[in-house]
């Protein structure tokens, strides 16, 4: 299994996401450029991941150009065949975008950027990014989003919890949903129905080292590497 990571311009978390799939977690990862207008290097069996970022400056909305890049319609074709695809903040964004994931993103609700570390809950680990953790458990990790409440209607809504399609919600420190973005039903991740596009609003990327006192995220990293192997 290898990794892509699409560079966008204003994406500033590929070199983060290339050294924690590259370095910590010691597997095949390769930069992929937005004019590019094919990734037939990648199968079935590989992830493209969007980093976050700025893509494009965040006009109009944010994700909405860069769902017009080149290599996005490849993305598309890619995710429809059954290739993992893996969205963090301004990729969940792109996702939500280019409607490979139900939903939208809007500005949050009291119209400020938000940096800051938060608390999220793990809602399923019926997925191949949170098999490693344990349904109910209470994680760490960094956010940094002026447009990361996610949104959806009831009839969404309704079919992303009959479809055990939402990862992660916001919650408290002792695991009580929470949310300061306000997100409709604290959600922080969903994953589509096929369950093969995943797309989440904090950075595991930024909580995947001791270095950086927070590890919190590299379980995500190690579920979706591992059980790919073991079943590929």
């Amino acid at each position: 299994m290898k990794f892509g990571v699409v560079v966008f311009p204003g994406s500033n978390c590929d070199d983060d996401m290339m050294h924690v799939l590259g370095t910590v977690l010691g597997a095949e990862v390769h930069k992929l450029w937005h004019k590019d207008t094919s990734i037939e290097n990648f199968t079935s069996e590989d992830c493209i991941v969007l980093p976050g970022g700025f893509s494009y400056g965040d006009y109009l909305r944010a994700g909405a150009i860069a769902r017009y890049s080149p290599i996005m319609q490849s993305v598309i074709t890619f995710a429809n065949n059954g290739g993992k695809v893996l969205g963090i903040c301004n990729g969940f964004q792109i996702l939500c975008e280019s409607g490979l994931l139900p939903g939208a993103l809007v500005r949050n609700q009291h119209q400020k950027f938000i940096s800051k570390n938060i608390h999220l809950r793990v809602e399923t680990t019926d997925s191949l990014i949170t098999n490693k953790y344990h349904k109910g458990e209470v994680l760490k990790m960094p956010i940094a989003h002026a447009e990361g409440r996610y949104i959806t209607d009831n009839e969404g809504l309704t079919a992303l919890q009959a479809n055990d399609q939402i990862l992660f919600r916001y919650c408290t420190p002792e695991g009580a949903l929470y949310s300061d973005n306000g997100a409709t039903d604290y959600i922080a991740g969903i994953c589509n129905e096929e369950r093969n596009v995943f797309g989440m609003m904090p950075h595991p990327e930024r909580a995947s080292e001791t270095i950086l006192g927070n590890t919190d995220g590299l379980a995500l990293f190690q579920s979706i590497y591992t059980t790919v192997f073991q079943h590929g």
